[in-house]
C-alpha cells in the first residue's frame, strides 16, 4: 500500500524531514536513527522511513515543500522543528558543507 503523502500528520513531515536531514551527507548513522526514532512510535517510523527508502533526494525535497503548505505552523513549532533538525545534523559530531547546504534549502522552504 502506498502512503499518500498530503495526508501526512505534522509528525510523519516531521519524521521525513529529519530523515532528510540524516541523509544530506549521504549515510544515515546509527546515533542518527536512534535520534529519530525517539521521536517517534516504531510504527510510524517504519511507515515513513519505508517511504523515505523508496524516494531520490529531489522527490523528497519536493514532497516537503508540498506538505509543509499544507499545515500551519507557529513560530515556536518551526524553532522547536528547527532545533531538532540540528540535532539530526550533529548526531554523528559534524556539522558537514551538505548539511550547511540543506539547510539553507529548509530555510527557504520551511518559512
Amino acid at each position: 500500500m502506498k502512503n499518500n503523502h498530503k495526508n501526512w500528520t505534522k509528525e510523519e513531515l516531521k519524521i521525513y524531514i529529519l530523515l532528510v536531514c540524516a541523509k544530506a551527507d549521504d549515510e544515515i548513522s546509527p546515533e542518527e536513527i536512534k535520534l529519530i526514532q525517539l521521536k517517534t512510535s516504531q510504527e510510524t517510523f517504519d511507515k515513513i522511513y519505508t517511504e523515505f527508502k523508496g524516494d531520490k533526494n529531489e522527490k523528497r525535497l519536493k514532497k516537503i515543500e508540498r506538505v509543509i503548505g499544507l499545515h500551519h505552523y507557529g513560530s515556536l513549532e518551526l524553532l522547536e522543528l528547527r532545533k531538532e533538525i540540528f540535532k539530526v545534523y550533529l548526531a554523528d559530531n559534524v556539522l558537514s558543507k551538505k548539511e550547511r547546504y540543506l539547510d539553507q534549502i529548509f530555510d527557504n522552504i520551511i518559512y
